[in-house]
């Protein structure tokens, strides 16, 4: 039994595991383990064996269980090894046994890894800039899920699916997910990103969209010695001939603290907030050929006007639509949109795998972009997951040195084809292919089903 999951652990360090090798080798996933006081019997399906096929399975198109065991057995075939059962009971019950404590942990160490990676050119006036925004994923259809993530209150009930709230915090410069919460459908957005602050730190710059723009948030991350730029609220009005005139469209004025407490926030909470915050409001008028002008406003807490300008401000706020392409690769590239899990546990480690698998791709791209000179946001993370399965396949039939040439090779490859530069970017929230023309389902599926053969 050593054998074999020494064999499986070296295949997978030297396939799916290669890019991870100085963020994440062995002796990180030992450490990780001890902290959590994590104890495991000797078995195929270790802790470190069941991570790297559990990640194997999420980045592979088929993320079948079946196909994640048949992996597993074709390389202890390969070495001669005696061939273990395919009956995927065993991989199931280890995912299981996986702890949530332990995965949350490698997600913050691959991220804080990559952090460490960056240089004053990649930052954005020697700050960490972090994106946030939220979103929702449906998992599968059972009570227990239902129980912790219920479906939408306007289905009939055995006729949706279970759904869960989460925001999700990225880094601008290398695109890493560092931090996720996830909570029932109805929990606000804003109200499930305020959690989050007290992960900031000091000097980090948090840029979101309209609807973080009040001024319960700008006082909360002001209290984490952080800043940030958002979007105004529709709500709110602006008159740019009152305040502190920094120049055309930019001045410094003072919002009072709202008389009604936020949903989310006790009452002691709500009355240490200060009375006044001074916040800074910037008039943008953005200009883009074939398109009509448009007028936003910024308000932010980064006041000095002549180390954070009026150009930078705005050149850092055309890449809030960052948030959401990293979060349409979490969900749809790596397809985290449906969970397949059964229980409210497992659905979040597959959320956890998830994002740990999005920061292995971006470790990629940031070691394929700083080789190649170009900037890591804009190489293509579905290429880089299309190049790293073929490439895999390669890497662990190799020797060390032929597999070094081909990692290079393939950083190499990555960067090939570029993702244009679209500042400013926004879509249309809307679908273009007509769906099928089959109707909802407004019945449970066992009353549907006695229906027919009636």
């Amino acid at each position: 039994m050593p054998n074999r999951v020494e064999i499986l652990k070296r295949q997978f360090t030297n396939s799916v595991g290669l890019p991870f090798r100085e963020l994440l080798p062995e002796s990180t996933l030992v450490e990780a383990l001890e902290a959590e006081k994590i104890e495991y019997r000797n078995r195929l399906f270790n802790p470190i064996v069941t991570l790297w096929a559990f990640l194997s399975q999420v980045l592979d198109t088929d993320k079948s269980l079946q196909n994640a065991v048949s992996r597993i057995i074709s390389w202890l075939a390969a070495d001669g090894e005696a061939i273990p059962s395919s009956d995927t009971g065993g991989y199931s019950k280890a995912r299981k046994r996986l702890s949530e404590k332990f995965l949350v942990r490698l997600l913050g160490k691959t991220a804080q890894g990559l952090e460490k990676q960056t240089t004053t050119e990649d930052l954005w006036c020697d700050r960490h800039v972090k994106l946030c925004d939220g979103s929702t994923v449906v998992m599968s259809d059972t009570p227990l899920n239902q129980t912790e993530y219920p479906q939408h209150s306007n289905q009939t009930l055995g006729c949706g699916f279970p759904i869960a709230k989460i925001v999700v915090m990225f880094s601008l410069a290398t695109g890493a997910a560092l931090e996720i919460l996830i909570a029932p459908f109805r929990t606000g957005e804003v109200t499930l990103a305020r959690q989050l602050y007290p992960k900031l730190m000091p000097d980090d710059v948090v840029l979101a969209d309209r609807a973080f723009g009040s001024y319960v948030d700008l006082v909360l991350i002001q209290q984490y010695s952080a800043d940030a730029v958002f979007r105004k609220h529709q709500s709110r009005k602006s008159d740019f001939r009152r305040g502190k005139k920094l120049g055309i469209g930019d001045h410094i004025v003072t919002w009072s603290k709202p008389h009604r407490r936020p949903t989310g926030m006790s009452q002691d909470e709500f009355a240490k907030l200060p009375t006044h915050v001074q916040v800074r409001e910037i008039h943008l008028l953005i200009q883009q050929k074939g398109f009509r002008s448009k007028e936003i406003i910024l308000v932010t807490t980064l006041l000095d006007a002549q180390v954070y300008t009026k150009t930078k401000l705005a050149q850092l706020y055309q890449w809030r639509w960052q948030v959401e392409v990293d979060l349409r690769h979490v969900k749809t590239t790596l397809g985290m949109e449906m969970l397949r899990g059964k229980t409210p546990e497992m659905v979040r480690k597959e959320i956890y795998v998830h994002l740990l698998a999005y920061n292995l791709l971006r470790t990629v791209m940031w070691q394929a972009g700083k080789q190649a000179g170009v900037c890591p946001v804009r190489i293509s993370l579905q290429g880089t997951r299309q190049h790293l399965s073929h490439f895999c396949c390669q890497f662990y039939k190799a020797g060390a040195k032929k597999r070094a040439k081909l990692y290079d090779a393939f950083l190499i490859v990555v960067t090939d084809k570029l993702l244009p530069e679209r500042p400013y970017r926004y879509e249309p929230r809307l679908k273009k292919r007509r769906p099928k023309p089959y109707g909802w389902m407004q019945q449970p599926r066992d009353v549907l089903k006695r229906q027919l053969v009636a």
